[in-house]
């Protein structure tokens, strides 16, 4: 489900990239996405790593799956243009299991961040060559408005969740007190009978 609310970002689609840097972006697909899912894991155990690495049943590892259509989703939209609403939902799903998992909101939002890493290691040479640092300046433009949509995500995400608690909290210290018989319930006042018929008599 996506969080509700509108961005600063709207339904504007961004422009799609300089033909060259598009072309390298394309050829350098899968040794991107490797690299950049297995920074994203970092943060996991070795073990849990492994795990949502190998296994690609989206039943089994509905995690590692919706991480993985999330980037895959991202990175076709960065190099052919971005229209916020179409990314918004693979960002909200990421960005959730982040912000369940307690990260900080600088973590939760680092996945984004770290693409230009990869990006620059990958494809630094041709770069050069070719002298696409205005063509990568875009991008990388792109990339750090998709990481203030994902912050926005968070924070409604958090607050969510904090609501949640707080709820269970308040439910949790009631029950308490209600075994405790430290409160009661007050039922509802039955008519008296006696009144009802005085008033019916007038």
């Amino acid at each position: 489900m996506v969080v509700e609310g509108n961005t600063q970002f709207g339904t504007v689609r961004s422009s799609s990239l300089d033909t060259k840097l598009e072309s390298l972006l394309l050829q350098k697909k899968s040794a991107i996405l490797e690299k950049w899912l297995d920074l994203i894991l970092e943060v996991y155990p070795s073990e849990t790593q492994r795990f949502l690495k190998k296994q690609k049943d989206r039943f089994a590892n509905p995690v590692g799956y919706t991480i993985l259509q999330g980037m895959e989703a991202l990175y076709h939209a960065l190099i052919h243009g971005i229209d916020y609403d179409k990314v918004s939902p693979f960002l909200d799903r990421i960005v959730r299991i982040r912000a369940v998992q307690d990260f900080s909101p600088s973590q939760a939002i680092a996945f984004i961040f770290i693409l230009k890493k990869v990006i620059r290691e990958e494809l630094g040479t041709e770069i050069r060559e070719n002298q696409l640092f205005d063509e990568l300046l875009i991008l990388e433009t792109q990339i750090d408005k998709l990481a203030l949509l994902s912050f926005e995500i968070y924070m409604k995400c958090r607050e969510k969740i904090y609501e949640i608690r707080v709820n269970e909290v308040k439910n949790s210290v009631y029950m308490l007190l209600k075994r405790a018989n430290l409160i009661c319930e007050i039922p509802e006042q039955e008519p008296d009978v006696k009144d009802h018929n005085i008033h019916s008599l007038t």
